[in-house]
């Protein structure tokens, strides 16, 4: 016989009764049988788990020792079965574990998905982390960006593109070129610049694009976001940025003539994940309007034969 979870569940009820009599009661069981089963346990693990006498059953050291792991392995036990439950009637009954880098579309996504369940993020300046959490199934889904037609990383996940977008830079509103509706790269090449940590590609295709349009970029402070802000609105560095971005006071945002850079946001999740359709559907519709509420990437749209959602 080997030991079972209802074998624990008769250690643990005879233990928080305090005697076999009450704990027979409490299972819903005749004396002598729970008296049977227990002796039958305890021949399985090796020796007596209760004193017992006219006063009652006591835990032996033994007795314990299951007590202490038994604790620990039924609540576990539930909470498996519970979360399975769960999970068979899909993301809408166990609510969403999303995972992302900064941008434009996470907030709107979850807004949406909060309006059916309940929503946890986790952030991370690294996507190839949150790829690896979501195929080790803590997270849901993963929402990341990557340069071009670049791969996603996390080779096990299902991806799909949410939108693509023209890369712009941010300007001080004081600096010389702010007034402009639209930039050349290499308008820009005298410039030092201010980015946002990534393990992605973005960093070669931005000196890839800058030696296509002739220069080398100068100093490149990488930074968080507040010191990337205040390093452009003091006019000691430019910023890249989505298309979709909402500038800080102080900044002015110019697109680059040509769209030399681009963005493209995309979902990636399990592909043994129900329900993942319309959540693809739903951070679709949380970049759209993002792109909606950009004045400047409005006006470059209305220049540009592309469309954000589907460049």
């Amino acid at each position: 016989m080997d030991l079972e979870l209802r074998h624990l569940r008769i250690v643990r009820a005879v233990a928080d009764a305090g005697s076999v009599s009450k704990a027979a009661t409490r299972l819903g069981l005749a004396q002598p049988a729970l008296t049977a089963q227990l002796k039958r346990i305890e021949r399985l693990l090796g020796g007596p788990l209760f004193e017992r006498d006219r006063t009652g059953a006591r835990p032996t050291p033994l007795g314990e020792l299951v007590l202490e792991r038994a604790r620990v392995l039924l609540p576990a036990a539930k909470e498996l079965q519970e979360e399975a439950a769960r999970f068979a009637r899909g993301p809408s009954a166990r609510g969403y574990r999303v995972g992302a880098t900064s941008g434009a579309v996470l907030g709107g996504l979850v807004e949406r998905l909060a309006a059916e369940a309940p929503v946890r993020t986790s952030a991370s300046w690294s996507a190839t982390e949150l790829a690896t959490m979501c195929e080790l199934g803590r997270l849901d889904y993963v929402l990341v960006g990557v340069c071009g037609d670049s791969r996603p990383p996390g080779g096990a996940l299902t991806w799909a593109t949410v939108g693509t977008d023209p890369v712009f830079v941010l300007l001080g509103e004081c600096h010389r070129l702010s007034g402009k509706p639209e930039l050349d790269l290499a308008d820009l090449a005298a410039e030092q610049w201010a980015v946002n940590p990534g393990d992605g590609c973005f960093g070669d295709c931005f000196a890839a694009a800058c030696a296509r349009a002739g220069f080398t970029p100068g100093t490149i402070y990488e930074a968080d976001v507040a010191t990337c802000t205040h390093l452009a609105r003091v006019g000691r560095a430019v910023i890249l940025c989505q298309a979709t971005h909402q500038p800080a006071p102080g900044l002015v945002m110019v697109p680059l003539r040509g769209a030399p850079l681009r963005w493209r946001h995309v979902l990636g999740w399990h592909p043994a994940t129900p329900g993942a359709a319309w959540v693809l559907a739903q951070a679709r519709e949380a970049h759209a309007e993002a792109v909606r509420r950009s004045p400047v990437y409005a006006e470059w749209l209305s220049h540009n034969a592309v469309i954000g959602a589907n460049w």
